[in-house]
């Protein structure tokens, strides 16, 4: 869940994280893995953006894992195969606080090959920066602070500045969401108003309804009741559909059913 919101909020907002990790407002497009010359490792946590000079490559890890160097290596050379003239910049950003040794991997070795790659904590960085651009609001909670109940209502003011009503939902969604790594739901709800997006409140109560439901009558039949039923309650709340798709892992055409009945 974490993994398809944070790949929302890459490929919705490409312009503010080109700004954040490449240091300029550079228009980037996504590079679907397809065009790649073999298929991805991982492509829920893939994410790929792209300018005519460079290719960004971000993972967002909520763990982390001992086959990332690999992964970025790998995908260092089919980028290569594929675009030679184009630099790359390559990032994984751990969510969540771990004190493993894993999540300060920055190179991957094999006897004389060596790849670096760059490694961001979002638990050791400074809040502004992520107060500063829509697309970024929603990470501000899990940066470094003491008082991380202070820095979500700071988010939350910041959201309702928003004009564009779509763009207000869709961050606030993910806001919510992500705010749920660090703290508790009933903190999240009391803060974030309740109007624009209250599925973290539910989603995990409800997926978990699902599962059992899922043990006793059919795992996939109880996993998909319980997915049907936090979307709905999202399309209640006027969360954007492809937000609700993300999350939930359904189709629009699915979505737009439940939403007609």
């Amino acid at each position: 869940m974490f993994d398809n919101i944070c790949k929302f909020l890459a490929e919705t907002f490409p312009t503010d994280f080109a700004t954040w990790l490449l240091g300029e407002p550079i228009a980037l497009t996504e590079l679907s893995p397809s065009e790649l010359s073999l298929e991805p490792i991982r492509a829920d946590t893939l994410i790929l953006l792209q300018s005519d000079e460079v290719v960004l490559h971000i993972e967002f890890q909520t763990e982390p894992k001992s086959d990332i160097p690999f992964r970025m290596a790998d995908y260092r050379l089919r980028i290569h195969r594929r675009f030679p003239q184009k630099q790359m910049r390559q990032v994984v950003i751990y969510l969540q606080s771990t004190t493993s040794e894993l999540a300060r991997q920055t190179v991957f070795i094999l006897e004389n090959t060596r790849h670096e790659f760059g490694v961001i904590r979002l638990w050791e960085q400074p809040i502004d920066e992520f107060l500063k651009y829509p697309g970024l609001l929603p990470f501000a909670v899990l940066c470094q602070t003491n008082n991380r109940t202070q820095v979500l209502r700071q988010v939350a003011q910041e959201i309702n500045q928003i004009a564009d009503s779509r763009i207000q939902s869709n961050v606030a969604a993910s806001a919510f969401i992500l705010a749920g790594l660090t703290l508790e739901k009933e903190v999240i709800r009391q803060i974030l108003r309740r109007d624009l997006m209250k599925e973290s409140v539910t989603y995990q109560a409800i997926k978990e309804e699902g599962r059992e439901e899922g043990r006793e009558e059919g795992r996939e039949e109880g996993r998909e009741e319980g997915l049907r039923e936090v979307a709905l309650n999202l399309l209640q709340e006027g969360v954007a559909l492809e937000v609700i798709a993300r999350v939930t892992g359904l189709s629009i055409e699915q979505l737009q059913q439940i939403q007609a009945t």
